[in-house]
This record gives structure tokens, sequence and C-alpha cells, in this order.
């Protein structure tokens, strides 16, 4: 007898038979843990929906801060989630309202010990209350001032935080802060919302920026290589990569339109010759045509040679003139075809340049990597931000270990496939404000902003050991490379080719320590 076809009556009995055989106490609890575990019924209690909301209500929402959390619980209980309820009630229990009472820790409590009191709550002072004015002030240019109230609000704060005395009304000011933060919460979400828009907008344009185009297969080098750039998430640092393509993409293709739209405009005036000669030869050869039928009706009636030999003549010089128009417009059609595959030739060349140009712009054909043009760019943009922010920039300089004996033994194929995976593996495993160059060969250099040289060795090392778990394809062969590498900090008055020297000479010692190694200058 399956269990759908057992009745309730069988499944209390049984319930009651193993309760006395586990020899467990008959409580309800118990009977109804063995009669869900028979039944196959699920034993856990049913959500107190009712009882939760209840407890919601009642808790305090005097603050929009309160206010916010509470809702969040209630959106929690709304959808029967313990995790979300859980999440909720921590954050509320967490959250103090401005106007909250002083805590009792902060005096001693009649009849007790001075020594025995707990610890003080620290006050609020005028440096705290600067330093969170700077604080908001560092925000609002994020949050922009399309908001008129928001704006107001945050200016109303400031002049409250930085009013003399404000330690003495501390709690209202912190309760204008609490309302403030209510209110960045939101813009925050709209910026957030904003910024979605404004890349999905940048993808369709990049997307559609080849129908712009005599020929789609132009910009698809520069298009594929726009879209990756352009993928969150976005710093500035990208945004400036993409800027700098969408530059290359415009010049490159105002270049080569006015050459392929001279081009094709010679093009449609060669046709329009050959059309306007079609046309004369197609008169005069209907013109002949209709001659020819006048000189056959006039030689039936003639009654004598002489009456024929003028007939003869004037077709005879019809005739003449008919093939050297013929022959003029054989030579006229002939140098026409030679300027066609001329310009034809001249166009397909275009095409190729373009698409050469558009790949190797600031990126390697091969590997994806950014070429030496592109990598003295970011460094000229990495080291301004240097020197206006005193970050630190690592230089990791990367050569593949052995990669002669790869190309000789496997093919240059092999070689190039061994180039194109160290970069594969390279750019999983870099941060977005990283870049990879390809510098010369089988060699890299890795840009690392904001890196000391610990931190830089370490990403290095990193890459190895990823590096060592992996294998391309040579044909059948299952091939494992090995990199050295060298890693110099940029140092505060040197420049980008020092550093990449210093790199270098780290690297080459690594090579002679015995390879796959990483050493820091």
């Amino acid at each position: 007898m399956t269990i759908s076809d057992r009745k309730p009556f069988d499944f209390a009995r049984e319930a009651l038979k193993q309760i006395s055989a586990r020899k467990m106490m008959p409580t309800p609890a118990n009977y109804q843990a063995i009669y869900n575990e028979i039944a196959g019924l699920s034993n856990e209690p049913p959500f107190p929906l009712e009882r939760l909301r209840d407890i919601a209500r009642a808790l305090p929402a005097k603050t929009p801060g309160q206010l916010k959390h509470r809702a969040l619980l209630e959106s929690a209980i709304g959808q029967l989630s313990w995790s979300g309820i859980k999440a909720a009630l921590l954050a509320y229990g967490s959250f103090t309202p401005a106007d909250a009472p002083a805590s009792a820790n902060t005096s001693t409590a009649p009849g007790a010990s001075p020594g025995l009191a707990g610890p003080a709550t620290p006050a609020l002072t005028a440096d705290f209350f600067g330093q969170i004015a700077r604080l908001v002030e560092f925000v609002l240019p994020v949050l922009g001032d399309d908001d008129v109230r928001f704006t107001e609000q945050a200016q109303a704060l400031l002049l409250s935080m930085r009013r003399p005395g404000v330690e003495a009304d501390a709690a209202a000011v912190k309760l204008q802060l609490a309302n403030f933060a209510h209110r960045v919460s939101f813009a925050a979400e709209e910026q957030l919302e904003i910024k979605g828009v404004l890349h999905a907008l940048l993808q369709l344009i990049i997307q559609n920026i080849g129908a712009l185009a005599l020929d789609d297969r132009w910009l698809k080098g520069q298009t594929d290589a726009l879209q990756a750039a352009a993928m969150p998430p976005l710093t500035l640092r990208r945004l400036d990569d993409v800027q700098r393509r969408l530059k290359d993409v415009i010049l490159k293709q105002s270049e080569a339109k006015e050459r392929m739209t001279s081009a094709q405009e010679e093009m449609r005036q060669m046709l329009a010759l050959f059309i306007d000669r079609l046309s004369h030869m197609t008169e005069s050869t209907s013109a002949y045509q209709g001659k020819l039928e006048e000189t056959a009706r006039l030689i039936e009636k003639a009654n004598s040679l002489d009456e024929i030999t003028p007939v003869l003549r004037n077709i005879v010089g019809s005739t003449r003139s008919l093939a050297s128009d013929s022959l003029t417009a054989r030579d006229q059609l002939r140098g026409m075809a030679e300027k066609v595959a001329a310009n034809e030739a001249e166009l397909s060349r275009l095409h190729q340049q373009l698409d050469r140009l558009s790949a190797q712009a600031r990126h390697d054909p091969l590997t994806g990597a950014l070429n030496r043009k592109g990598l003295d760019e970011a460094l000229e943009r990495e080291l301004q931000t240097v020197r206006r922010k005193s970050q630190p920039l690592c230089l990791g300089m990367i050569d593949i270990d052995n990669f002669k004996s790869i190309n000789d033994r496997l093919g240059q194929h092999s070689g190039d496939a061994a180039l194109v995976h160290l970069a594969s593996v390279a750019r999983e495993l870099m941060r977005s404000q990283d870049s990879l160059a390809r510098y010369r060969g089988e060699e890299f250099v890795v840009l690392l902003p904001d890196t000391a040289l610990d931190a830089g060795v370490e990403a290095m090392t990193r890459l190895q050991r990823e590096l060592s778990k992996r294998f391309f394809m040579a044909g059948t062969e299952k091939v494992l490379i090995t990199f050295s590498a060298g890693v110099a900090q940029l140092g505060e008055q040197e420049g980008a080719a020092e550093a990449i020297r210093r790199a270098d000479q780290a690297m080459y010692l690594a090579k002679r320590a015995g390879k796959n190694r990483v050493f820091g200058a």
C-alpha cells in the first residue's frame, strides 16, 4: 500500500506505535513530528504572518531611517522570507535614531562606585561634524544637482554642521543628517539607474556606428574593441580608452570616406559615359538598320546598274561611319574598363587598409593587448593620475620562458597560440583598471595602478600560479607555459622609461635564477 492509498487514521495509528517504539515522550510536538514524517509532510511550522506584522507595526517609526527599516521588514514579511526578516531586524536594531536617549553607560548608576561605571559614549565634536560636512561635499557632485530640494537640504545640513557651537545642538544635527541620508539613498538609486541607461545607450551607439559607414566591415575591429572596453564596470580609465578609440574611428573613417567617395564618384561618371555611349551606339545601329532596309527596297526597284551604284555608295559610307563609331566606342569602353579595374583595386586596398588600421590603431592584432602606441598613451594617463593623487603605480615586465624552443619544436603557429593564451589568462585575472600591453616579441608589460611593490609582485605570482594550471593545444599536444617577471614601483621623480628598465632588469634576474619566478626591482 502506497502513502497515497493510506488514510489519516493509518498515519495516526502508526505515529503512536513509533512514539512507543522510539521511547519518546507523548507530547503534541513529538506526535506531530512523527505524523508528518510518516505522511511525508514538512515539519516546518506555518509562517506566522499576522504575528510578525503585529510586531512590525509595534516598532517605533519616528524618523525617516526608522520608517525605511520598518518598510524593509514589512516587505520581507510579505514575501515570507525568513532571511529577509532577519536582515531587516538586524538593520533596524543597529540603526540609532537621532533623538535616541543617551546610553545608560554614560553616567554612573546611583549607589555604584565610579570605578565600576561603563565606558562613556564619546562626545560629538565640531571636528567630527566638520569631517562629515566634507564627506557630504564630496558626495554631492556624484549625485548631481537636478533635484532642487535635495540640494537645498544638503546646503542647510552643511551650514548646521559648520555652525559655531554645533556640539550643543548635536541631537538636532543628527536628526537633520538622518533625514539627509534617507534622501541620499533615493538619489543614489536614481543615479545608478541613469548610469545603467547611459551605458545601454553607449552600447547601442557602438553597435550602430557601422551603419554610418559605406561598408560595415570597415569598422568591425574597432567596434568589437569598443564594445569590450565599454563593458561594466566602467571606470574613468576605461571611458578614456573608449574616447580615444572613438576618435580613431572617426579620423580613419573620415579619411577613407573622402577617398572612397571620390573613387565612387569617378565610377559613377564612367557609368554615365558608358550609358551615353551605349545609347549613341544603339541610335547609330538603329539608323544603320533603317538605311539597310531602305537600300534593300531601292535595289529591288532599280532597273539598271546606274540606279544601284549611288545606293551602294551610300550604304558603304554608312557602314564605314558605323565601324568608326564602333572602334571609338570600343576604345572608350576599354579605357573605362581599365579605370573600373583600377578603382576596384583602390577600393579593395582602402578596405584592407581600414581593416588593418581598425585593428592596429592601439592594439596588437594577435593578442588584443595594447601595442607600443597604446602603452605609451596608457602610461601617460597613469602618470597624470599618480602625480595628481599621489597613488603608487607598479609596472610588470613578463617574458615567456623557452619561447624560442616552442617556435622551433612546434612551429610559429604554436608560438602565436602561446602569446594569445598568456594574454587571455592575464586579462581574466586583471582588474578593470589594469592594462596589458605587448612590448616586444614574447614580452608583455602590465600596468598596475594604485598598487605598491609587494602587491604587484603578489599579482604577478598569482598569474604564474593560474597559468601553471592551464594548457593550450598545439595540434594534438597539450602545452603548458611559464614566464619570468620583474616588477618595479614608479619612483616619485622617476619617468616611465626608467621604471620599465628596472622591471626589465629584474625580469632578467628572474630568468638567470631558474625562470618561472617573479623578482621585485
